[in-house]
């Protein structure tokens, strides 16, 4: 099948396939691998440029808990999201299943057992749904930069990338995410026979849905380390770290971690955009979860729990409907989410007993705070509508960040500007 043919035939199913992906809007990405044993980031053997001889014994000396996956999907839960993505093979090229391709894996080596196995079943005991993490660039195996100038060797590192794949797609029942990194050294998705290794994907898993990093325009992008929107009608998810590292990095101090409010900040933006948050925790060597992540994720889920109503679910992109600034720029609101002529104003810092919203255009019919239910008390005027009667101190406890809910008579519209209105 020839690209063109590929893509309109993907672009077809997509809305059948995405949809419950669509709805989820959070999840947890999970970096684990040698790296996590050096606690210097995942890139550390580039970064050192540590030869291949010193890295591999990490190989043999790498030793996790028993059954860590639980301790992640469990935490997940908890934090209200929904589906995960774990790294099978990083760009170290060590593999964290029992893998027929190559004996650096984790069944053969140090483990000693198939560690994404572990993962499915610890995602399947938690009801999540489950993606798999896998780096096309690979700086352990011979040919993975000679392919760039060696057809021969090319050859080699393809048919050993697509056995690789079709091994992670075969061998662990239902997989509802493929998620690709770094396509580095072939500069085309032809060099890479990018639509022959994903088909394959597809045929295995039919439902599976595929992000952009093989160099084609597959199902959703992959905005990195920045929570932007890509264009209307194109799904996204913005992957973002958690602490500025993917890897175990156990130097980073406190005020690196994203704080509960924070973490907020994106999933509200992210929903904004109709697009999802993935968030990376980068788990010891051991497997287990750095203290620091519970203590931001566990607010947030139980944020969520009151609040989800803003998050989950089919959404509609705010942008040219509500208008949005970030904290520094509004008083109290940090952003609008919307559902069709339901709107949810996010207040970051709460106004007192009474506040006015401006520039709505819509005739509004009901407002309530959306964590526990209580009508508040509203006066519509030509360029504002004024709120009264509200809690005179912020009513969340978890996370300062209370939502507004708006119901209008049609989808909402508002516009402000940046000019005053004259009376």
């Amino acid at each position: 099948m020839d690209k063109e043919a590929y893509l309109a035939e993907i672009a077809a199913s997509r809305p059948d396939r995405i949809r419950w992906w669509q709805e989820a809007r959070f999840g947890m990405f999970v970096h684990w691998g040698l790296y996590s044993q050096i606690g210097r980031h995942e890139w550390v053997m580039n970064r050192e440029r540590i030869p291949i001889a010193e890295y591999e014994p990490l190989a043999d000396a790498w030793k996790p808990k028993e059954r860590p996956a639980r301790e992640w999907a469990a935490l997940a839960k908890q934090a209200g999201m929904k589906y995960m993505v774990m790294t099978t093979k990083h760009h170290e090229g060590f593999c964290l299943w029992d893998t027929q391709m190559t004996d650096y894996n984790a069944a053969k080596r140090g483990p000693g057992r198939d560690l994404v196995r572990e993962y499915v079943e610890a995602c399947r005991e938690f009801d999540l749904k489950i993606g798999f993490y896998y780096s096309l660039m690979d700086w352990h195996h011979p040919d993975g930069a000679a392919c760039a100038v060696d057809e021969a060797a090319r050859r080699r590192f393809l048919d050993y990338t697509q056995g690789l794949v079709r091994e992670l797609m075969t061998n662990y029942g239902k997989i509802d995410i493929l998620w690709y990194d770094v396509s580095w050294p072939l500069k085309s998705p032809e060099l890479w026979e990018s639509v022959k290794m994903s088909s394959m994907a597809r045929e295995l898993q039919p439902h599976i849905i595929i992000n952009n990093r093989d160099q084609l325009d597959e199902d959703f992008g992959t905005p990195e380390e920045h929570v932007t929107a890509e264009q209307a009608g194109r799904n996204w998810e913005a992957c973002m770290t958690f602490n500025g590292a993917w890897g175990y990095m156990p130097s980073a101090p406190d005020e690196d971690w994203h704080s509960t409010r924070a973490v907020l900040g994106m999933l509200s933006t992210a929903t904004a955009g109709q697009g999802n948050l993935l968030l990376n925790i980068g788990p010891a060597p051991d497997g287990s979860v750095p203290q620091l992540a519970y203590d931001r994720l566990l607010p947030v889920g139980k944020w969520l729990a009151q609040n989800g109503e803003a998050v989950y679910g089919q959404v509609d992109r705010t942008d040219g409907r509500l208008e949005w600034m970030p904290v520094s720029g509004n008083p109290m609101g940090r952003s609008w989410t919307l559902k069709g002529n339901t709107a949810y104003f996010w207040i970051a810092r709460w106004p007192g007993r009474a506040f006015a919203i401006g520039g709505l255009k819509s005739k509004l019919l009901k407002a309530s705070i959306l964590a526990s239910g209580q009508p508040v008390e509203f006066e519509q005027q030509p360029d504002r509508v004024l709120f009264r009667g509200l809690p005179e101190a912020q009513p969340d406890e978890f996370a300062g960040t209370s939502i507004l809910k708006l119901e209008f008579v049609e989808p909402p519209r508002q516009a402000l500007g940046a000019g005053c209105v004259v009376l």
